[in-house]
């Protein structure tokens, strides 16, 4: 009996203990500390941090990917700048800053950005390749898009019918470190005077320059590159700052020679424009690689995070030097120059820098705009421009011409002109040219191999370091050679070759026709005086 009671009491302090645990509320604590399965599987548990990256992204960025196979993030309500996945000031950083804000308390992991920048890298390769500008670029045929590298993305806009300040690029731009904003423009009748004003050179030299800047913004034709020669004192340096500063303003504008072609294409690839500052000597490497700049240069760089692919990077770039003696200029390049002489300054009229560069922030507003009038002006008449002749630099050259039918001035043969006198200035520096030279104007035509061609020309008592040492240098010496020979009256053939067994190539080297404004090759004899020794005037060898 006693039983029979235990059990019914049992039975009725636990419903009584069932019907507690339903009355009562759960404890917050214990409840948050020990989540249910239920909990779980209702979505509370987060995505991964990289999912969630992903996800932010895609609601903010349109993917793109460059013709150089580069990947890029385009804000969809926000300017047209391309920014890079993974570089500095690029989007993982600009992500890693909105998650930290986004999850109070939580920090993205470097694996979780590495793993969604995978994902977006994946997702812009889906894409077809999007052209990508830097400072300048064509939105169509006839209007070009300056950059003007502010925040808000703004540009101008330049066409045949003028200029305006738009608030977001038609063209897709990518910045880089080596980038400064640039004014906005604004119109100001006197500009070019404000210009000039600040500027050692005569008028002439003055519109060439004025010609070169606004070809500069041309973004699809070679542009000579820009020479400024003179003594200490002539305010070369400064001058050629103000230049770059113009077209693509940067916090160095002026740099040093690269050591080697990789430490070039860095500075290249991060500038539309640069300057090389105090050149004195050229390495022959730079000097084919500056060339390829001007007429457009493509590097092949290892692909992005890997050892197994590589990427071409392909380029034209707008450069100028600061120089004492131009006779630094090889042959080549020479010819794709434009040459600038600066006035020396006198104590009087010299200013501090300080100085200067208020007054160039003053006036260089007013100095865009009267630019950008110019560059409108050559935009409206250069697709019915026609040259009777087509120099070196041929599209530079019809931009020049463009520019002397609206403005009144005479560019283009000043410019022609000038290229003669440059060639002349880079024989001072080349004994062996100045060899050559002498030996065509007192043979009149010499043929042989370049192995008899160093045996003819007397060797100076100090070789030079440029002397070739043997035949195989010596051939290639006179093929570099060949148009600076050229535009002072000097013709070479290496096309034909010996009739003997060995077939050797010769070299025929021969007064050309005078086109004009070139100084003769007796002119350049007297250059080096020392060259006209006997025995440069033997008889040709007979041809075997």
């Amino acid at each position: 009996m006693n039983s029979v009671n235990g059990s019914v009491n049992g039975s009725a302090r636990s419903v009584n203990a069932v019907n507690t645990a339903v009355n009562t509320p759960p404890d917050p604590v214990h409840t948050a500390r020990r989540p249910t399965r239920a909990a779980a599987d209702t979505g509370d548990k987060k995505p991964p941090a990289a999912a969630r990256i992903v996800a932010m992204a895609r609601e903010q960025y349109r993917f793109v990917m460059s013709p150089d196979s580069r990947p890029y993030a385009v804000a969809l309500d926000g300017p047209n700048i391309a920014l890079p996945l993974r570089n500095k000031g690029g989007l993982r950083q600009r992500l890693a800053r909105q998650f930290a804000d986004a999850y109070p308390g939580e920090v993205a992991s470097q694996s979780a950005l590495a793993d969604a920048m995978t994902v977006l890298e994946g997702i812009a390769e889906d894409t077809d390749p999007v052209p990508v500008e830097l400072r300048v670029g064509r939105a169509s045929a006839g209007q070009i898009v300056v950059d003007l590298g502010t925040a808000d993305g703004r540009a101008v806009v330049v066409t045949g019918l003028g200029w305006e300040v738009v608030d977001r690029a038609p063209v897709l731009f990518r910045r880089s470190g080596a980038m400064a904003p640039m004014p906005a423009p604004v119109l100001d009748g006197d500009g070019l005077a404000k210009l000039h004003a600040l500027l050692n050179m005569d008028e002439p030299t003055f519109h060439q320059l004025v010609a070169w800047l606004v070809a500069a913004w041309i973004p699809d034709i070679p542009h000579p590159a820009l020479v400024c020669k003179g003594e200490q004192g002539t305010g070369k340096s400064k001058a050629a700052q103000m230049f770059i500063n113009l077209i693509d303003p940067s916090p160095a504008a002026k740099r040093s020679q690269p050591r080697d072609e990789k430490a070039w294409s860095r500075q290249a690839l991060s500038s539309w424009a640069l300057c090389l500052d105090n050149v004195s000597t050229i390495p022959p490497w730079l000097s084919d690689t500056l060339c390829k700049a001007v007429t457009g240069d493509g590097v092949v760089d290892r692909a992005l995070y890997t050892d197994d692919d590589v990427v071409v990077l392909t380029f034209r770039r707008v450069l100028a030097l600061t120089t004492i003696d131009a006779g630094a200029l090889a042959g080549d390049l020479a010819e794709r120059v434009l040459m600038l002489d600066l006035q020396l300054i006198d104590s009087e009229h010299r200013r501090s820098e300080e100085e200067l560069d208020a007054t160039f922030t003053a006036v260089r507003p007013a100095v865009l705009g009267a630019l950008f009038d110019v560059l409108a002006c050559v935009l409206a008449v250069l697709p019915t421009v026609r040259l009777d002749s087509m120099p070196r630099m041929a599209d530079f050259a019809r931009v020049l011409a463009a520019v002397d039918q609206t403005q009144g001035w005479r560019t283009l043969d000043d410019y022609l002109a000038t290229s003669a006198n440059v060639a002349t200035d880079a024989m001072e520096g080349d004994p062996f040219a100045l060899a050559i030279a002498a030996l065509v104007e007192q043979a009149g035509i010499w043929q042989g191999t370049a192995a008899q061609l160093l045996e003819v020309l007397p060797t100076p008592l100090v070789r030079p370091p440029n002397w070739p040492k043997d035949a195989t240098r010596a051939s290639g010496r006179v093929k570099r050679l060949a148009p600076l020979l050229r535009s002072i009256g000097i013709a070479v053939d290496d096309t034909q070759r010996s009739r003997d067994r060995h077939r050797h190539r010769l070299l025929t080297l021969s007064r050309a026709p005078d086109e004009g404004g070139s100084a003769s090759a007796a002119e350049q004899v007297s250059l080096w005086p020392e060259v006209a020794q006997p025995g440069l005037g033997r008889t040709p060898p007979e041809q075997p």
